[in-house]
């Protein structure tokens, strides 16, 4: 069972104080677009015709916290988009037992991030807190995602009419949890952080950055970090309207 199967408010002490809030701030992958269920979909579509010794499924068990291992590192500016494209799936194939050829990597790693943004499930309940927020807060995304990818992402899934603010990290120059992509955005959006609520599902990432700069947050915490007391952390993206 999935962590958001479970609507539960884990950490409730913290109320937000919605009548300051003009402007929302979203996190995209693991938040709103089902990063994993879209991967999945993905390698079960690229590697049959491989005849790889195990299934997709087994594939994507082993890839997704060697994927989110290699992110962190990308946010902290160890490693290069190259890197974080080509390492993830090597370091997967020897997981597994199976190393690869650098060609055939590359090749693997091509046709994933052509296909990954054509893959359109979303965490259950996005569209409805989406519509219900749009009629009260303008709606923003900040994301450490790659520019042309997540533009994909969210028209393909059909919620990029949502947005008026986009910030990629790649655009911005900048990744979370760095408070410069957050002011960054907060000035597109000409609002403050006395005026802005950052919604995501990494501590480090979008949490911590944005109570920093000093603006309210929500934590979904979509795939079980560790429970803390810093602001309110949901499992269920509906448990959220309750609050907004």
């Amino acid at each position: 069972m999935k962590p958001y199967d479970r609507c539960l408010f884990l950490i409730f002490k913290h109320m937000i104080k919605k009548d300051k809030i003009t402007d929302i701030f979203f996190d995209l992958d693991h938040t709103l677009w089902d990063f994993e269920t879209n991967s999945a979909a993905t390698f079960e579509n690229i590697l049959p015709p491989y005849n790889f010794p195990f299934s997709p499924q087994v594939f994507m068990t082993v890839y997704a916290p060697i994927n989110h291992a290699y992110w962190k590192l990308y946010r902290e500016n160890t490693i290069t988009t190259e890197e974080l494209r080509f390492v993830r799936l090597q370091k997967t194939f020897e997981s597994v037992g199976y190393p690869q050829a650098n060609e055939v990597i590359l090749r693997i790693s091509d046709a994933y991030i052509d296909q990954l943004s054509t893959h359109t499930h979303l965490f259950p309940g996005t569209l409805s807190l989406l519509e219900k927020l749009q009629k009260q807060y303008r709606l923003h995304i900040i994301t450490n995602g790659f520019e042309q990818v997540q533009q994909k992402k969210m028209e393909n899934s059909g919620i990029a009419g949502f947005f008026d603010v986009v910030l990629t990290a790649e655009k911005a120059g900048i990744k979370k949890p760095d408070s410069a992509i957050f002011k960054q955005a907060l000035s597109l959006a000409a609002s403050t952080p006395q005026k802005a609520l950052m919604i995501g599902d990494s501590y480090e990432a979008d949490i911590a950055g944005a109570l920093t700069l000093g603006m309210q947050a929500i934590h979904f915490n979509s795939h079980e970090e560790p429970l803390h007391e810093h602001c309110l952390v949901v499992n269920c993206l509906g448990v959220i309207e309750e609050y907004l």
